[in-house]
């Protein structure tokens, strides 16, 4: 997998592009395809200006749009959507690239807390640790050409704590932070003073504030003074403004004031003042300077123009309507930005990281880092790419359901799977086209008149003899939705089987015992349901079909939540709940966990499993170390079994809703082919996970 870094900060201003640069150019020393990646950006209709900067830098070869993940309007309109489409781009950007420089957002030139609480979220969900860039000047209006207020080291190590508690409490991983701008004298200070405000180990770098990387361009002077260039050459635009100098005294009192890279301030009236600096410019004794600004809007006499003709001067000559102390102002407010039309710029910003920064530290932070963090967008964005990896064909009984109609319309568009839906096919297509849905790929079956019903009574009939069935009742049965799917799916017609949404959980699953039957070596039909947390995916069970397991029962459903956890990618840490802890319990409830927890054990000797243990004790690591100390399980649990269906059921639904965890499921575990239970509640959202999770199943078998 791809290493990758996200740069974000608290305010604008810090001059992160520029520590971008830094780090894109510290990344291509151990890795060949370096790509960057901008999760928010202005505007669709026009290309963004950090991200086309350090794109002509990258060594990935992705173009420009695969870079991007939403506009800000997307996502202020709807986050949630905007941030599974964020991981999705990054996701495919990655794939592509050795390493990747993520760039956070610009929302304003202001400090918004709720800015860097949304980069976190990104940041969390991508995976990737962050390099929190500290601002070293303070957000005041600029002092002179681009330059504001130094911070203190105090009010730097103030920012930095503060910043840190909002990454972490959206459970991002913080590798670094990095002073940029900082005051130039008291470097070491700063780095140590924000290094005793984080944690211990953390890297901090100070790099100093560079007036070249923050001046403006004569073009950007221009535009400040709201004037024309009226003499000089266009290509001199693109220099450094360096310093101002108001010539309001007598010509020979200004040359001695004149600056190398200064813009020098003449009222246009005074032509002798221009004359004789537009001649200093160009005589070897003087400095050059990067324009003259003309205040107060007068024309040149024509005398004057025909000199400077004679001088044949490529200096930049620009004409503001403004005042002196107006135009003074409005340059020294300027500020510049970096750019490709600046390579000094990109030169300096380059040396100043190199020098300030640890490359090496750098790199060794991201190969060390393990992320661990699973947010309920990364689960989601993993499993419906796993679904569609898969190629599934999913049959959905309930074609009559306006929500199956409306989910197989986005699971067909997501190329999540195959569908066959049953029902009436003029009727299912006619309610699909009212809703202004798209099912036209999905095949739509009636068992009452499919020629598939006697093929299916004939095989039914053959199954359940011993019970007496006959042809005549099969036939009838085949009639039925659930089993007329569960057959499909028993003959290889169809993968697996989603239904329950307009049924009962036993009216779903008692086909699947009869027709499809349990894998070879599991006593018992379970489920699951994983809880997507904000950070991590944990694995409930069983929490939706049976009602008081035996102790062989209950070792059963741990062993096989277990290999489902697996099969998400969830490492199963096996907690077997109940009131107790340990040793310290005794009764019927806690003996029947006690002998469940050694039977799973004896059947699956390598899976970590632990039991009894009380809830907290199972995930909260300091009450796991105290109640049972030396547990592989205790608290660092991922798959909690619960002893009953009262509990379990309770306890997962008090979950989602106090903690505001994603439930996904029931999960069915234990049958020989996937088959899955909604809820009779399920939104269209459910349906959209449970026929994925079904796809990744078959995918399995």
């Amino acid at each position: 997998m791809a290493a990758s870094i996200y740069l974000t900060s608290a305010e604008g201003r810090t001059g992160k592009s520029a520590v971008a640069l830094g780090v894109l150019d510290a990344l291509r020393a151990d890795a060949p395809r370096v790509g960057v990646f901008r999760p928010l950006i202005r505007s669709a209709g026009e290309r963004d200006r950090v991200l086309d900067l350090l794109h002509s830098r990258t060594t990935a070869d992705v173009p420009y749009e695969a870079c991007v993940g939403v506009t800000y309007e997307e996502a202020h309109s709807d986050p949630e959507a905007a941030m599974t489409r964020i991981v999705a781009a990054y996701r495919q950007l990655r794939d592509r690239c050795d390493a990747v420089v993520v760039v956070g957002s610009d929302f304003s030139d202001v400090a918004a807390p709720t800015e860097l609480s949304f980069n976190a979220r990104i940041a969390a969900n991508l995976d990737t640790p962050v390099l929190l860039v500290l601002g070293g000047r303070s957000n005041e209006q600029a002092e002179h050409l681009g330059q504001q207020p130094a911070r203190t080291p105090g009010e730097i190590a103030q920012l930095a704590e503060l910043g840190i508690a909002e990454l972490r409490a959206e459970h991002a991983d913080v590798l670094a932070a990095l002073v940029n701008r900082a005051d130039p004298h008291r470097l070491a200070e700063i780095e140590r003073e924000v290094a005793a405000a984080l944690p211990d180990g953390m890297p901090v770098w100070a790099v100093p504030e560079e007036l070249l990387l923050v001046a403006p361009p004569v073009a950007g002077l221009i535009e400040a003074v709201e004037g024309e260039l009226v003499r000089g050459s266009e290509e001199l635009l693109a220099r450094e403004v360096r310093d101002v100098v108001i010539a309001g005294m007598s010509m020979e009192n200004v040359l001695p004031r004149l600056l190398e890279g200064a813009a020098v301030v003449i009222a246009a009236d005074r032509a002798e003042t221009l004359l004789a600096v537009t001649m200093a410019h160009e005589a070897p004794t003087f400095p050059t300077i990067a324009a003259v600004v003309l205040n107060g809007g007068f024309e040149l006499p024509r005398s004057v123009e025909q000199l400077l003709d004679g001088i044949d001067s490529t200096l930049p000559v620009v004409r503001t309507g403004f005042g002196t102390f107006d135009t003074a102002r409005r340059i020294s407010r300027a500020r510049g930005l970096l750019t490709e039309e600046s390579p000094a710029k990109f030169d300096t910003a380059l040396a100043l990281f190199d020098q300030h920064v640890d490359g090496t530290v750098l790199r060794e932070r991201l190969r060390l880092h393990r992320g661990g963090v699973r947010t309920p967008v990364m689960f989601a964005y993993e499993l419906f790419d796993r679904a569609a990896a898969a190629h599934a064909h999913i049959v959905l009984p309930e074609g009559d359901d306006d929500r199956i109609l409306r989910a197989a319309s986005t699971l067909l568009a997501r190329g999540t799977a195959k569908l066959t839906i049953l029902g009436d096919e003029a009727a299912v297509r006619k309610r699909g086209g009212e809703l202004g849905l798209s099912i036209d790929a999905a095949d739509v079956i009636d068992p009452a008149v499919s020629p598939l019903r006697e093929r299916f009574a004939a095989e039914y009939a053959r199954l359940r003899a011993h019970k007496g069935a006959t042809l005549e009742q099969a036939r009838d049965v085949m009639r039925d939705v659930s089993y007329f799917g569960t057959m499909m799916v028993h003959l290889d017609l169809a993968d697996g089987m989603v239904s329950g949404a307009a049924h009962t959980t036993a009216h779903t699953i008692r086909p699947s015992l009869e027709i499809i039957k349990t894998r070879p070596g599991v006593s018992v039909v379970s489920s699951v349901f994983f809880m997507a947390l904000a950070d991590r995916v944990l694995v409930y069970g069983d929490c939706a079909v049976n009602p008081d397991p035996t102790a062989a029962q209950l070792a059963d459903i741990a062993v096989s939540s277990a290999d489902t956890a697996a099969q998400f990618g969830v490492e199963p840490r096996v907690a077997m709940l109940s009131y107790s802890t340990g040793e310290s319990g005794s009764g019927a409830d806690v003996d029947k966990v006690r002998e469940a927890t050694a039977l799973a054990r004896a059947a699956r000797p390598e899976l970590l499993i632990e039991g009894p243990l009380q809830y907290d004790a199972a995930s909260d690591p300091v009450i796991g170390a105290a109640k049972l100390p030396g547990s592989a399980v205790a608290g660092r649990a991922t798959v909690f079994i619960f002893p009953d269906l009262n509990t379990g059921n309770n306890t997962y639904k008090a979950v989602q809703r106090s903690a505001g965890a994603v439930a996904v499921g029931p999960v069915l575990q234990g049958l020989a082919k996937p088959v899955n239970d909604l809820s009779r509640g399920a939104t269209v959202e459910d349906i959209l996970n449970t026929v994925a999770i079904t796809a990744v199943q078959a995918g399995m078998e």
